[in-house]
């Protein structure tokens, strides 16, 4: 019989009953099965989430102007740059009333998918911008599961369902009995996708923005709310999100960027992982609109380094970039700061001189969702007024280690 033929119910019956199997299986082998996640219908009918808001609500930036600022070329010290809340505010908190169901929609791979049930969602990929959609659309107490990048407040405590970092886990998946699942092809193996759709569950492909950076939140926020049946919806939060991205450069702009453009930091961002991974994103990569959103000077895309490169020791002496944005996680494999200064060419930088490093979550730094606002601003006070930058109390700061060193270890 073929599984895409059955009717709703009897889809959905079938994945039930397989995820009992499953989860029976678990219990009775030795080992038990690795990552397998699990949610109550308790769980999610306790969830909560914040009071709805269509007004744009942009990061407050420190108030100080431009012309009484240092030079930022000439700082010296890394910084770490916090968003001051992961918290996400949901566009409605009444979407269902909003929704048209069924909803069809192509999917970025190819097939039309024809969504009819949004009660039991996953929204999965790199770097856990389709999961913030679906929140701040206001479907947050319909996620039951999360990929490994997905952290914010509301959705931290969900079952992961990726292994080795961004694996996806179809036992996993299928053992949340998910209704319809949205990603893209940041996350895999595409085989395990493409057998999520076989079982019954529509499996949505979203466009890959990455590379648009932050002009391509609008798209990829779009597209989650088409997939969703609240595609005005969608408009709304879009709107929102834009006005609060271009509220948040302007005032960098005002009170940050020197109006002198010798001033103007030069900034790379480089991807680490250990003493041996080092690489530019360069042009196209979605790095090079953060670093223009902030007022920065792009290095890689004067040298011509386009997507994620790997790195050359001359030519990133030759770009001389006062400032090095870089993942969180990727700065500790390299053993901090100091590790990081050993990789080829970074000491013979102004940078390097300085121990100028700008690291910020992997799993926001990237993200192009809902928050970019937040990034951005946080980005932009580390850069520019490192001793004014928010930093999370002691508390906070410990419980943010220990999500990262779990982070960490599945990766």
């Amino acid at each position: 019989m073929n599984i895409g033929h059955m009717s709703h119910d009897l889809r959905r019956g079938i994945r039930v009953l397989l995820s009992s199997v499953i989860a029976v299986a678990c219990l009775l082998s030795v080992a038990g099965c690795a990552n397998i996640g699990t949610i109550s219908e308790a769980s999610l009918e306790s969830c909560t989430v914040p009071n709805a808001s269509t007004e744009p609500n942009p990061p407050k930036l420190p108030d100080v102007t431009a012309a009484k600022l240092g030079n930022p070329r000439t700082i010296e010290g890394p910084t770490t740059a916090y968003t001051k809340s992961d918290q996400i505010i949901p566009i409605s908190n009444a979407p269902f009333e909003h929704q048209t169901l069924p909803a069809t929609v192509t999917s970025a791979d190819g097939p039309e998918q024809t969504v009819t049930d949004t009660t039991r969602i996953l929204a999965l990929n790199q770097n856990g911008g389709l999961a913030a959609a679906v929140y701040a659309l206001g479907f947050g107490c319909n996620l039951v599961g999360r990929d490994t990048a997905t952290g914010s407040s509301g959705m931290d405590k969900l079952p992961k369902v990726t292994a080795n970092g961004m694996d996806l886990n179809a036992e996993a998946i299928m053992a949340l009995s998910p209704t319809v699942i949205i990603t893209d092809t940041s996350i895999g193996p595409y085989d395990v996708q493409l057998q999520l759709r076989q079982s019954g569950v529509p499996v949505v492909f979203v466009p890959l923005v990455s590379d648009q950076g932050v002009s391509g939140v609008g798209t990829q926020i779009q597209a989650v709310a088409d997939a969703l049946g609240v595609s005005d919806l969608g408009k709304q939060l879009v709107d929102r999100t834009n006005s609060e991205i271009d509220q948040t450069i302007a005032a960098i702009n005002e009170r940050f960027v020197p109006t002198n453009t010798e001033r103007k930091p030069r900034i790379v961002f480089l991807y680490v992982r250990g003493t041996s991974i080092y690489y530019w994103f360069g042009e196209g990569s979605g790095a090079d609109s953060l670093i223009q959103s902030i007022g920065g000077v792009d290095v890689a895309k004067e040298v011509g380094f386009t997507g994620m490169s790997p790195t050359n020791a001359e030519a990133l002496i030759k770009a001389a970039p006062d400032v090095i944005l870089a993942m969180t996680l990727g700065v500790q494999s390299a053993g901090g700061v100091d590790g990081m200064l050993d990789l080829p060419g970074i000491k013979e930088t102004p940078a390097g001189e300085h121990r100028r490093v700008v690291d910020m979550s992997d799993y926001e730094i990237m993200s192009f969702g809902p928050q970019t606002a937040q990034v951005l601003a946080a980005l932009a006070t580390a850069v520019y007024v490192p001793d004014l930058a928010y930093q999370p109390s002691d508390t906070q700061t410990e419980a943010t280690q220990s999500e990262t060193t779990n982070q960490e270890d599945a990766q």
